[in-house]
């Protein structure tokens, strides 16, 4: 009714005259009310995504964090999403395109994303994916207390798991072939831990480095007399698989590897996180960011200690392509996920 919204107006204006009246002005109350406001599910969010190539595990984070930000209520969000494919001074233009834009969070899918978003934006909150080593990546103080402006979730891969699954598949085993990118910090670190890992079961490492996804298939047949493969996190081999699985074919050697999509393209078998989860796992920080919390303040999430995500898929008709034939002491393993024809 008229009446009733002017009574309700006369004493708003009483109100604010009384606060007016005891030197707050409403200037300070509207910065005070701004300085502690947060973002509501139902505010239009603005989130600017990039991962470094176009590979089936990492739009799968992509495609994991957008799905569980809708079953979390964000329904009104605006995503800029970017892929520099792999290209350093493409990268450095979006994480300089994402700092002049006007975005809520940015999430970063693997590490040398979250660096070059880290370097760009020292204040801006970012949320990662599918980085192996935060802490020796430089972009956290710690697991447990990230401080700083990031927090994520790390793909550090059952190393250890992945060289025991290699002898149980090929008992035999007595050198291992790994092909890294050798500008990838994920890529050395993996490669390092691989190689204490094989050392326990007095199994060798050979290495092949290479500076691109074009140079795969020669290093990997460079490493011919090796009774295995392994590929870890390493994005630049994982983009180039294919390679690496027609040289493994040709010597009749097993691939075992960190990521479940290349077993669909061949590989032999994988023990390796669920990506979608991850991506999940992702978006379950970004909530928490997007409401009000600091990254510095939330826990790095290491998906491998997260009961059930981490799967062990298998490709009996690549083994014998390259081979081995898989155990059953392997297939019978519970929740074994079987594919290829």
């Amino acid at each position: 009714m008229p009446g009733e919204k002017n009574k309700e107006h006369n004493m708003l204006t009483k109100r604010l005259s009384r606060i007016a009246a005891a030197g707050i002005s409403l200037a300070v109350l509207a910065s005070l009310g701004a300085c502690g406001s947060t973002t509501s599910n139902s505010d239009t969010v603005r989130i600017g995504i990039a991962q470094i190539v176009s590979h089936p595990s990492l739009d799968s984070i992509r495609q994991g964090f957008k799905d569980c930000m809708t079953t979390l209520g964000y329904d009104n969000v605006s995503y800029d999403e970017e892929n520099p494919e792999g290209d350093q001074a493409a990268l450095t233009s979006i994480a300089n395109n994402f700092k002049s834009g006007n975005l809520d969070l940015v999430v970063a899918i693997t590490t040398p994303v979250a660096q070059a978003m880290a370097q760009a934006m020292p204040d801006r909150p970012i949320v990662f994916a599918g980085v192996t080593d935060p802490v020796g990546a430089g972009l956290v103080t710690s697991f447990d207390s990230p401080g700083g402006n990031l927090t994520g979730t790390s793909d550090y891969p059952p190393i250890d798991a992945q060289i025991e699954l290699i002898k149980d598949i090929k008992p035999d085993v007595k050198s291992i072939g790994v092909v890294y990118s050798s500008s990838e910090v994920n890529a050395e670190i993996q490669l390092n831990l691989a190689k204490d890992a094989a050392s326990k079961l007095g199994i060798d490492v050979r290495a092949a480095a290479i500076t691109n996804s074009s140079e795969v298939q020669q290093a990997a047949v460079s490493l011919k007399g090796v009774d295995a493969f392994y590929v870890g996190n390493d994005n630049s081999v994982v983009s180039a698989i294919e390679g690496l699985i027609q040289a493994a074919e040709q010597q009749k050697v097993p691939v075992i590897t960190a990521d479940p999509d290349s077993v669909s393209k061949g590989a032999t078998a994988s023990y390796a996180v669920d990506q979608h989860e991850m991506g999940c796992q992702t978006a379950t920080l970004a909530d928490k960011v997007l409401k009000g919390a600091a990254p510095s303040s939330l826990p790095v999430v290491k998906m491998a200690d997260l009961k059930d995500s981490l799967v062990l898929t298998l490709n009996p008709t690549a083994a014998a392509r390259q081979g081995v034939t898989i155990p059953d002491s392997v297939t019978s393993r519970p929740g074994a996920v079987m594919v290829g024809n």
